[in-house]
């Protein structure tokens, strides 16, 4: 018996993750009364001892452990992830923040929900409502897209003088020092607007030579440069992507060699510098180049290393040697988007970002700065998609009608439009989570990743189910088209800054696997490292504390999965309390999956991209439920919410759920199959996706007017003006909100009059049938004078907003003459040598 408690004792020790000393502690008392209940029993004694022996060589130094550590040192070097210098960089880059939480298999959700929350000042508030407003109100994106093929004049002033490049530049600088709270509602609010406008804003403000300039350029970069990007007399681009080097950024063909030139009149040291860019936004047009090359010294100017490593240099682009000027024609989106290239271009050293000694270092620059831009500028565009079809689409479904009623109230419809809420909202809380989390001056690299391909795959589910419910009206181009041009742009946002196909097979779980590891990095370190005493004791003590926290989560994921979550905390006053239970069971399971991935396929799982892409779906989902929740803590769980947040953490859920089965059912080392399932899914697939009740309940709330709609759609440049794309549908949707009750009057009066069956079927939009319909209705006395004009002009709008573009034959000609006639194929230079 006290063999058993002590086992039990330690159990319950591994579950809440006591402190080593209080361990065996508990284990010594747990010994010594059983001994003594026992008369001192030799077997009692024996057995005591036994546990209590094993249980202090493994929690605490001593060495034996440390002879026990040494010796699997070696094996431990051969399962590691070998690691390129880009990817040792980038897991020294950034922060763990909340997701290290979720990794950790404990996540303590008191710390997410006090963490600061998403907010703007009275000064950001006062720009989005001014300036960011006004700038919408003169955007016309038809006009710019398929006649203009750039944004006008007047709006490029306007975003020069009212300081859209200068958001993110300090104040000092003469920049506006937005947050990125600031930042991400100002993108996500014009991109409702127009994709063109929402790029050439945001671009300046993610990754571009201010960001880099601000944290790692020398003080005479920054008082030259940051003032001129601020006001717009600078425009900026940065180039990356190579014709050979996408996410590949250790294959960048671009190089710089170390070597002495003119500058000025006088011979100093420089780079000659050789580039061939593409898919640059802003390059057309810049002034400012900012490039990723490699660094070369082979005559030993600076160093005795020949390769000083992937290194940020700006140049601007009147520099003799620097081409530009060609476009790119992204998805017939027009923002200034084309290659810029260069052959042995010489440079001084004051070019580089941060001056010389910053060479080689240009990867951890990139990846931190990365990881903020990445954060904000496109996770907001993905969510301004989603809200912009959840105000339209929910309005035009409401106001269309088929076989005499709304198709909002079809299940067929509503099992769309579902979606469509309910990931905006998802998307959005994440969003703003992540906002937040950069504002407390967090970089978060992980997050910032995972938020970057889920916010934009979602996007894409969202549109397109848009466009299913839109149907005939949204695939036919023209002004009043309120969904094409945002459906253009969607293949944009997913292979950009970090394609999402390998962003989630490669660094959501396979950097995050590592990087937000209480214990890998440690050993990873300690295992690199020369031998030698204090080697030794660092990873003894790693390995060790790696070795109970698996066992913590191998406990945990099992009693969890049993009991349902029920056997953990939840919040005090936090809304939902099984969600949190939830996602702690789930959290457990994620994390020891985790460890085994680490320890039985470990340096092949960068090869295991599948069961890396199934590990970072479970990661998304919870991060995803995390944020849902924390928004609706935040906003003080309002019960129009609690739908939402309900259906967007079921559905996370689920997903996680599916996720961890899929890994599991294809875990490349078959024995352990059976064991995961056992310690994963005891009771099997327990978790279930929103039911059908809840997905009505989430669908009808963009279809009516109220505060769940109105918070949806919060941030969207709205305008009711009925010569307007978006205008015209949400103006009809007003007014034939306010004119339902006399419609249903006037629907039940003809349906029971046994002298309107001649009118009984008449479309009640068209306008000579209108007119019948409401003669009828003043004649028979069903509606007196003013509601008839109230009925008819609602009738009108609803009318109005159904119509389609349609185009004279001129109107093809005229475009064909004044469009792009010709296409410039890869105008470059020829492949240049760069070895």
């Amino acid at each position: 018996m006290t063999f058993l408690t002590m086992i039990l004792f330690s159990i319950v020790a591994l579950y809440i993750r006591t402190k080593p000393s209080v361990t065996l502690i508990g284990l010594a008392v747990i010994g010594v009364l059983g001994s003594w209940w026992s008369d001192w029993s030799v077997l009692t004694i024996i057995s005591a001892l036994i546990v209590f022996g094993i249980a202090a060589v493994l929690v605490w130094p001593n060495p034996l452990r440390r002879n026990i550590s040494g010796s699997i040192l070696g094996w431990v070097r051969n399962q590691l992830p070998t690691l390129s210098d880009t990817e040792s960089q980038a897991l020294k880059s950034g922060d763990v923040d909340w997701d290290g939480e979720l990794f950790s298999g404990k996540p303590n959700w008191n710390n997410l929900l006090k963490e600061k929350r998403f907010q703007l000042t009275a000064e950001e508030q006062a720009f989005i409502d001014g300036p960011v407003n006004q700038l919408c109100s003169m955007l016309d994106d038809w006009k710019i897209t398929k006649e203009d093929y750039d944004l006008p004049k007047p709006v490029w002033e306007f975003i020069r003088n009212n300081g859209f490049f200068g958001m993110v530049v300090d104040k000092k600088y003469g920049g506006k020092g937005f947050s990125a709270a600031a930042h991400s509602e100002t993108v996500m609010k014009i991109s409702t607007r127009s994709v063109t406008a929402a790029v050439t804003v945001m671009v300046p403000n993610s990754l571009g030579p201010a960001e880099l300039l601000q944290h790692y350029g020398t003080q005479a970069q920054k008082d030259h440069y940051l003032p001129r990007l601020a006001s717009g007399a600078e425009i900026p681009c940065f180039a990356l992507t190579s014709a050979m080097a996408g996410s590949d950024a250790g294959a960048i063909p671009d190089e710089g060699v170390v070597c002495k030139g003119q500058w000025n009149n006088q011979e100093v040291i420089g780079l000659r510098v050789t580039w061939n860019k593409r898919y640059i936004t802003l390059a057309p047009i810049a002034t400012l180049i900012g490039l990723a090359i490699k660094v070369v010294d082979p005559d030993g100017l600076l160093s005795v290393d020949i390769n000083r490593g992937i290194t940020c240099v700006m140049i601007p682009a009147d520099t003799e040697g620097v081409h530009q000027g060609a476009r790119h024609l992204p998805m017939n989106q027009v923002f200034m988007n084309g290659p810029t290239w260069g052959n042995d271009v010489f440079i001084p050293m004051d070019y580089i970002i941060g001056g010389e000694q910053m060479i080689g270092n240009g990867w951890i620059m990139l990846m931190e700065c990365l990881s903020v831009g990445r954060a904000i500028s496109l996770p907001a565009l993905a969510t301004g998609a989603g809200k912009h079809c959840s105000l339209t689409t929910g309005a035009y479904a409401a106001i269309r009608t088929q076989f005499g009623r709304s198709i909002a109230d079809f299940e067929g419809v509503q099992e769309a439009l579902e979606p469509i809420a309910g990931y905006t909202y998802m998307m959005d809380s994440a969003r703003r989570m992540t906002a937040a989390m950069l504002d407390r001056g967090i970089k978060p690299t992980i997050p910032s990743a995972l938020l970057k391909f889920r916010n934009t795959d979602l996007m894409r589910e969202v549109v397109n189910d848009a466009m299913d419910v839109v149907a005939g009206r949204a695939v036919i181009s023209g002004p009043r088209n309120f969904l094409a041009r945002v459906y253009q742009s969607l293949p944009i946002s997913i292979t950009v800054e970090g394609a999402n196909i390998l962003t989630r097979s490669l660094m959501v779980f396979g950097q995050g696997a590592v990087r937000c590891h209480p214990f890998l990095i440690q050993e990873i370190e300690a295992a690199s490292a020369e031998p030698s005493d204090e080697v030794y004791a660092k990873f003894d003590k790693a390995f060790f504390g790696h070795l109970a926290h698996a066992l913590s989560n191998v406990t945990r994921s099992f009693v969890l999965a049993l009991s349902f979550g029920l056997l953990t905390r939840a919040p005090g006053d936090s809304g939902p309390k099984q969600h949190y239970r939830q996602l702690s069971r789930y959290s457990a399971s994620f994390a020891m999956m985790t460890d085994i991935s680490l320890a039985l396929v470990g340096g092949e799982l960068k090869a295991k991209q599948r069961l890396s892409g199934s590990m970072a779906d479970s990661l998304v989902g919870l991060y995803f439920a995390s944020a849902s929740l924390k928004r609706f803590n935040d906003e003080g769980c309002p019960d129009y919410l609690l739908p939402l947040v309900d259906w967007s953490v079921q559905k996370c859920l689920y997903d996680i759920q599916m996720a961890l089965d899929d890994s599991i059912r294809n875990f490349p080392v078959a024995w352990i199959r059976p064991l995961l399932r056992v310690l994963v899914f005891p009771l099997g697939l327990r978790t279930s996706a929103p039911n059908h009740v809840l997905g009505t309940e989430v669908a009808q709330l963009i279809t009516r007017a109220g505060h769940a709609r109105d918070t949806l759609t919060q941030g969207v440049y709205i305008n009711n003006r009925p010569d307007d794309a978006v205008g015209r549908v949400l103006n009809a949707f007003k007014l034939n909100t306010a004119a339902y009750e006399l419609s249903k009057k006037l629907h039940l009066a003809v349906r029971n009059s046994d002298e309107a069956d001649g009118i009984k079927h008449l479309e009640l939009q068209l306008e000579d049938h209108r007119a019948l319909l409401l003669d009828w209705a003043k004649k028979n006395g069903v509606l007196s004078t003013q509601e008839i004009q109230q009925l008819d002009t609602a009738m009108a709008a609803v009318y109005d907003a159904l119509q389609v573009d349609a185009f004279e034959p001129e109107a093809f000609e005229a475009t064909q003459r004044s469009g792009l006639s010709e296409a410039v194929v890869e105008q470059q230079p020829p492949v240049a040598n760069v070895s």
